[in-house]
């Protein structure tokens, strides 16, 4: 059967392939571009043009998730087009990556947001509707915290997934009830949810910054390593919106799934 579905970072690698994975399949896909300053350097390159001029299975939706008024009006305009939201496919924001100390509160703020606020602001526009026709999936994509969860400089992202994890499951148990399937979608690699070229958030307090950087010197290089050992290849980003095609085309499961791929890198 073919569903419309809202792909909410098609300006990602693992957002674009999703897009064009799912028109493939059939589904009517809406893929959701942000502002300039969501686009990953090096990941709209051939898939991400696809997108853009694919056929018509597939739309460029402008989505800024960090905005209100862009999201009800991306919404309000797939509702009017197709009549219905069938499925949400959420990603993770940009990877947090230095001491925790060194990140002011407003960049606190500003990566809750894109990592929680963002799926809230689309999730509260489209369950409406979903919840009276007792029909539809919520889909989000993350990382696996088994090799990142003890990685220095990268405790902020290990608790954004974390709360993701907790939102999705929250979500997955009381919406069981109204016919809404929520789903996880982790893969071994911490940078799944964002493709080969991760998007860093840099700490802004520079001095505190030096002062860490000067009791563990070659720690941010260590962890700079590490992200690049682990991330996602564009097998491995394939790989992760076939999955997602697969939940989207699998007969709903109450209470949601947890669908793993491949296994956590070393």
């Amino acid at each position: 059967m073919s569903k419309i579905v809202l792909v909410t970072a098609a300006s990602t690698g693992l957002g674009a392939m999703t897009a064009l994975a799912l028109a493939s399949a059939g589904h009517t896909v809406y893929a959701g571009f942000g502002p300039a300053r969501d686009v990953l350097p090096g990941e709209l390159t051939a898939v991400g043009d696809q997108v853009l001029s694919q056929d018509a299975h597939l739309h460029p939706l402008a989505l800024d998730t960090a905005d209100q008024r862009s999201v009800s009006a991306a919404i309000g305009e797939v509702t009017r087009c197709s009549g219905r939201i069938d499925a949400v496919v959420h990603a993770l924001g940009p990877v947090p990556r230095g001491p925790v100390e060194s990140f002011t509160p407003y960049q606190l703020g500003q990566i809750y947001d894109a990592h929680v606020l963002s799926s809230q602001r689309v999730n509260r526009a489209v369950l409406p509707a979903m919840r009276e026709r007792r029909d539809g999936q919520l889909i989000w994509v993350v990382p696996s915290l088994h090799r990142g969860d003890a990685t220095p400089y990268l405790a902020l992202h290990s608790e954004a997934v974390t709360v993701i994890g907790h939102l999705a499951a929250s979500y997955a148990r009381e919406l069981a009830g109204f016919g809404v399937e929520v789903s996880t979608v982790t893969y071994g690699s911490l940078t799944a949810g964002i493709g080969r070229h991760p998007s860093l958030i840099h700490p802004d307090d520079d001095e505190t910054f030096a002062a860490y950087d000067v009791r563990h010197p070659g720690l941010v290089d260590s962890v700079d390593t590490a992200l690049a050992h682990q991330a996602a290849d564009e097998a491995d980003i394939a790989r992760t919106a076939e999955a997602i095609v697969g939940v989207v085309n699998s007969p709903k499961v109450s209470g949601g799934r947890r669908v793993f791929i491949g296994t956590p890198r070393e």
